[in-house]
């Protein structure tokens, strides 16, 4: 044994610690319009390139360039910038709320609201996102009341979950949005499993999975990525690398696969990453994907490589785990002001317009929070009633259940 060399653990650490100098200088960023756009019915072993690299669609100067870019029309970009622009100043009064001891605790998106703002629009009506707990743009973005998003973060008497999920964690079949399962990496499984149903019941719905980097170390994860290759899933396999789990940095997910979009090349799934501070750019990837599925040509993996700049959630410190200033030095910019740029490159806006606008949509925010508050919170307002307790509880009503119910004069 003595003559042996030693074994050693290895365990990967983050480039810099708190108090350090922001590095992202591993983070290769290749020319905007420079990644090629490959036919949707491209074999997945062609385009293995694309699981390390980065699509870009917006350059440094606000131009749309390259074979991914003019999908989008001015109105349509207009809307797509509101979008996210209402979906920051809802996480700021959400956030305010929590700090005035208004809900138990928020995640907000501030950083990644390109990515389900823009994914969403590239999406139709029937579709299923199997989402996590900071892709509420997929809600914002098809128009998705915000009042009963805040009578849910209040769990006051018209929460539409009637206190029975998280405050975060929405649900609306109507809008595509599966229920949030706080079990991390779950829904991604559950996303194939439903579009494998789609499949066999010969419809026309496709779903989709969301994950966080963290999260991929779950099994979950690859158990679907063995599901959705084996039956062709339609099915977009969605991972969004904003760099930091709850406080490890990505690299210890990621281990040693280089990129979180090549351990999709295993199951011969293909795998692009895309920019996820370029709304353009999200949305070309999204929509390639989701023809691909609906021409029942199987999953696609992307990976969304963007930034959380806030705190994981209202319970969490991230000056603890990285450098304070790292959110400003991250390369990809911030997805709002990009997207405002190119419209002002475009003459389809102006910065007095996009002052206004933000005045205009911090109002309409105001305006919801009042409204749900006005309802107060279950906790304030007595006992919930018989109905509060068994409604969605039993897919029929128990007979004695009814029988105290109809004693009761319901």
């Amino acid at each position: 044994m003595s003559d042996l060399d030693r074994l050693s653990l290895h365990v990967p650490e983050p480039a810099v610690r708190p108090g350090g100098q922001p590095d992202f200088s591993n983070v290769k960023i290749p020319k905007a319009g420079s990644v090629p756009r490959p036919e949707v019915d491209v074999a997945p072993e062609d385009i293995r390139d694309l699981a390390f690299s980065i699509i870009r669609v917006l350059n440094r100067d606000g131009e749309a360039v390259g074979p991914w870019a003019g999908l989008l029309s001015d109105a349509e970009l207009l809307a797509g910038l509101r979008h996210m622009m209402m979906l920051r100043a809802f996480d700021a009064r959400m956030l305010m709320a929590q700090r005035q001891g208004k809900t138990s605790f928020y995640m907000q998106h501030l950083g990644e609201e390109a990515v389900s703002c823009a994914f969403r629009r590239a999406l139709r009506k029937g579709d299923m996102n199997f989402p996590t707990y900071r892709q509420a743009g997929l809600l914002i973005a098809d128009d998705y009341p915000m009042v009963e998003m805040m009578n849910q973060i209040f769990s006051n008497e018209s929460d539409p979950c009637h206190g029975r999920q998280l405050p975060v964690m929405y649900t609306s079949k109507e809008h595509g949005f599966f229920t949030i399962s706080g079990n991390l990496a779950t829904q991604y499984v559950q996303a194939v499993g439903w579009a494998m149903a789609s499949a066999i019941k010969n419809d026309t719905r496709i779903a989709a999975g969301w994950i966080g980097d963290g999260s991929t170390a779950e099994s979950d994860f690859h158990s679907a990525l063995v599901f959705a290759s084996t039956y062709r899933a339609p099915v977009i396999l969605n991972i969004v690398n904003n760099q930091w789990a709850i406080s490890t940095f990505q690299g210890i997910a990621r281990g040693g696969s280089g990129t979180f979009a090549a351990r999709g090349l295993g199951f011969g799934i293909p795998a692009l990453r895309v920019d996820g501070n370029d709304y353009l750019a999200v949305y070309a990837v999204a929509r390639w994907a989701a023809e691909r599925a609906r021409r029942n040509l199987g999953p696609t993996l992307i990976e969304y490589v963007t930034y959380r700049v806030g705190a994981h959630s209202t319970s969490d410190d991230p000056s603890a785990y990285r450098p304070k200033t790292e959110s400003e030095a991250w390369p990809l910019g911030d997805p709002v002001l990009r997207l405002k740029k190119h419209l002002i490159v475009r003459g389809a806006w102006s910065e007095e317009r996009h002052a206004q606008a933000e005045a205009e949509i911090m109002d309409e925010v105001i305006q919801a929070q009042k409204k749900a508050e006005i309802h107060g919170t279950l906790h304030a307002g007595g006992k919930p009633s018989v109905r509060d307790i068994f409604e969605g509880v039993y897919a029929e009503m128990p007979p004695h259940i009814r029988r105290q119910r109809q004693k009761a004069g319901y």
